[in-house]
């Protein structure tokens, strides 16, 4: 026999939305306003993006039930919740100066530091395959000593090519340092050899200099330069015709 009216055995809700006086929903332990239905929880950990430790911000239900609250990035805004925050990010700050006081030391060492990957290319630069953030970190690591993390080297995209790429690594979430990455052939071919052997080898002509002007010393005039040299005697002698003409009258 089925009974009627409420049931002797309280409802088990996990997250069934229900309705309290106030216009408060509820989603298990977590309460929303009706009026936007947002909530409202302290960040414990830095969101990328998003939010940092100690931020208290108004998030989609979806977002914080199933994202930030299972992974424990943030909690709803309790007021002892949100000054365990506080504390929290006050603590991170210092740690975080103190990391980033070590990385600067180390970015002093990598910065324009420069490597040199070999690959396989053919005849026109373009690479059997790519050189990408392993091939980079390698490097690095060869240089610091210690293990490189391959996700801290910031390349938008594996190098196709043979050049030279600037590319820049990551210490910490405030401190980046830049390498130079070399790509040459396997037989040590550049870019730069790509780039002569497609102009033909040639090289621009330099204008001429003063020094590569033809030297006259010792030539013979030209025949130009002989009528010239006859026309100026001839003018000297038509010259001295008259003076002595001009003598001969006033004597």
């Amino acid at each position: 026999m089925t009974a009627s009216g409420p049931s002797a055995f309280p409802a088990t809700r996990t997250n069934a939305q229900t309705t309290q006086p106030g216009g408060v929903l509820l989603w298990g332990d977590i309460r929303l306003t009706q009026r936007n239905n947002n909530m409202k929880v302290v960040f414990i950990e830095d969101v990328p993006g998003t939010a940092k430790i100690g931020d208290i911000k108004d998030v989609k239900p979806g977002f914080a039930r199933n994202y930030l609250l299972p992974r424990r990035m943030a909690m709803p805004a309790s007021p002892s919740v949100v000054k365990s925050a506080e504390l929290r990010a006050r603590r991170e700050e210092r740690l975080q100066d103190a990391r980033d006081m070590d990385a600067r030391k180390v970015a002093e060492r990598l910065d324009g530091v420069a490597y040199t990957i070999t690959a396989r290319s053919g005849s026109s630069g373009k690479l059997f395959g790519s050189v990408g953030t392993n091939d980079i970190a390698e490097q690095v690591s060869a240089t610091l000593g210690i293990e490189f993390d391959r996700h801290n080297v910031l390349l938008a995209e594996p190098i196709k090519d043979l050049g030279d790429y600037p590319v820049v690594v990551k210490l910490t979430k405030n401190v980046t340092a830049t390498v130079n990455i070399s790509v040459v052939g396997e037989d040590g071919t550049t870019a730069a050899d790509i780039a002569a052997k497609a102009s033909g080898g040639k090289k621009p002509r330099a204008s001429a200099s003063a020094d590569d002007e033809p030297s006259t010393d010792g030539a013979e005039p030209s025949d130009d330069s002989m009528i010239g040299a006859d026309a100026s005697v001839e003018v000297e002698a038509d010259v001295d015709t008259a003076d002595e003409a001009d003598e001969a009258d006033e004597a």
